[in-house]
């Protein structure tokens, strides 16, 4: 099955950037969006962030607002995070998922660890 796929991944200490790449999968002619989520351990999946893939206009957890963005290249099919002011409570294993018309695809993720 068809996967988008992320990378970028890594460790760094608190205060730190990371910046997060997914190339899209499948059909791209058809995203409606792509988004990021990420999973901490012992905790559920959450929403990060999303892009509509057309008009560019993004939408982010309150606790990333002001640090992460969001952006895409639609040329490349390639969305991107970037994350500043990263603190230990952003560690999770962060997932891209994209959202078709009618198909959605998750990747497989890439851990992120900041460390205080």
């Amino acid at each position: 099955q068809a996967q988008s796929v992320e990378s970028g991944g890594g460790s760094v200490q608190a205060g730190g950037s990371l910046r997060l790449s997914c190339v899209a999968s499948g059909r791209t002619f058809n995203i409606d969006y792509m988004a990021w989520y990420r999973q901490a351990p012992g905790k559920e999946r959450e929403f990060v962030g999303r892009i509509i893939w057309r008009g560019g206009s993004t939408y982010y957890r309150d606790s990333v607002k002001g640090r992460f963005t969001i952006s895409r290249d639609n040329a490349k099919n390639e969305v991107y995070l970037q994350m500043n002011s990263l603190q230990p409570e952003d560690t999770a294993i962060y997932y891209c998922y994209q959202r078709n018309s009618n198909s959605e695809y998750w990747g497989r993720g890439t851990q992120v660890t900041v460390s205080s």
